[in-house]
């Protein structure tokens, strides 16, 4: 079985003081662990560097990640942070396409796609968010609306740039709700996500491809979620700010990892 992935997203939460005591008390907490699992922190962009400089210890047992990048190369983008800018301070994964980018900043599937292009070209990881909103999901839409989602960006990708693209289904109307899908929610989504990669790509590809759960995941539903064939991880929010549900979180994958 393929190692799980944990991701943390910490969203616009926490000054500079908060940020290193949280990376360094979850480094401190996963010393006893030689994990199966690979973790991701993806603090704010204004602590890129701190969360770089921890990870690039030589016990470190968590890669840097951020939660945005600019869609453009360089130039006059005031405010923006370019994927060449992220790879010179080492910045492994980056998360893309999340619905609180796309709700409140506009962004299209055109846009995640520039963005993925840019990251895919400077050698770091994409996690691209999709998902449905609740209106999308009782209409019955919820396959549809992923399944453009897909298609409007990673089916443009060659095979060999797929194969460094993660994804991370978000039910929208999970995310800091307190809402979670069920698990077989979650696997039936995921499932179909996979089906997607599979008539594009191939089978492999779709074994391969790491499809992460994000929206209300925890330290008490984790383990269930994580047990369904189809989930291969999670994008955690809330509790990715709490070290000990963090670290629960990872237990969590690690227990159906090896149980497997």
């Amino acid at each position: 079985m393929k190692s799980k992935i944990v991701i943390g997203n910490w969203k616009m939460n926490k000054d500079f003081e908060e940020a290193e005591d949280l990376i360094s008390s979850i480094e401190e907490k996963l010393e006893n662990y030689n994990l199966a699992t690979e973790v991701v922190l993806c603090p704010p962009m204004v602590y890129a560097e701190l969360v770089t400089d921890h990870a690039s210890q030589d016990d470190s047992q968590f890669y840097a990640g951020v939660q945005n990048v600019s869609e453009y190369e360089n130039g006059a983008y005031t405010g923006e942070v370019s994927a060449e800018m992220l790879a010179s301070m080492d910045v492994s994964f980056c998360i893309i396409g999340h619905s609180e980018r796309r709700k409140y900043f506009g962004e299209t599937n055109a846009i995640v796609l520039k963005k993925m292009l840019r990251l895919l070209a400077n050698d770091i990881v994409p996690v691209m968010c999709c998902g449905e909103s609740l209106d999308e999901r009782k209409a019955g839409k919820h396959f549809d609306v992923v399944r453009q989602q897909i298609e409007e960006t990673l089916y443009t990708l060659t095979p060999e740039q797929m194969e460094n693209v993660m994804i991370a289904y978000e039910p929208i109307w999970a995310i800091g709700t307190g809402e979670t899908a069920t698990p077989a929610q979650a696997q039936e989504m995921l499932a179909y996500i996979r089906s997607l990669i599979e008539k594009k790509f191939g089978t492999q590809m779709a074994v391969d491809t790491y499809i992460l759960y994000g929206g209300s995941c925890n330290a008490k539903n984790a383990l269930e979620l994580f047990s369904q064939p189809d989930v291969d991880g999670g994008l955690i929010g809330g509790a990715s700010l709490k070290p000990d549900d963090f670290i629960k979180i990872i237990e969590a994958a690690e227990t159906v990892v090896k149980d497997n």
